[in-house]
This record gives structure tokens, C-alpha cells and sequence, in this order.
């Protein structure tokens, strides 16, 4: 079974709580306040822009975090 594909529309909290395996990204990247308010509401793309990261490459790497489920 595949998982699902990750979108940047995603909120950040479902991501990690649906694909626990994505934790080790948002780390690498500084997103060190997972369980914060902004975590709540922020979808991937917010998350990443507000971290200077760009939101394609964030993705991509989560994705690749869980091409193995």
C-alpha cells in the first residue's frame, strides 16, 4: 500500500500525527515548535515560507519520508 501523497495544502499537525515518519524533516529543517499554536493551523506551504524554506523542496522531502509505507 502507497501512502498518500503530501500536499503543501496540508495542515503540519495532520502530516506529523498521520506520518509520524515525516518528524526527522520538519527537525532538519527548524521546525522545532511541532506542537505550537501556529502548527495547529499552518498548512505546509505557511510553514515552510515563514522558515525560508521553499515549499516544493519541503515537500519533496517529506514525501520521500514516507515513500516507503
Amino acid at each position: 500500500m502507497t501512502a498518500q501523497k503530501i500536499t503543501k495544502e496540508m495542515n503540519i499537525n495532520d502530516v506529523i500525527k498521520k506520518y509520524p515518519e515525516t518528524l526527522e524533516v520538519f527537525v532538519k529543517y527548524g521546525f522545532h515548535c511541532l506542537g505550537c499554536a501556529a502548527a495547529t493551523f499552518e498548512t505546509l506551504e505557511q510553514g515552510a515560507t515563514a522558515h525560508g524554506i521553499t515549499p516544493e523542496e519541503l515537500i519533496e522531502e517529506l514525501n520521500e519520508a514516507i515513500s516507503n509505507l
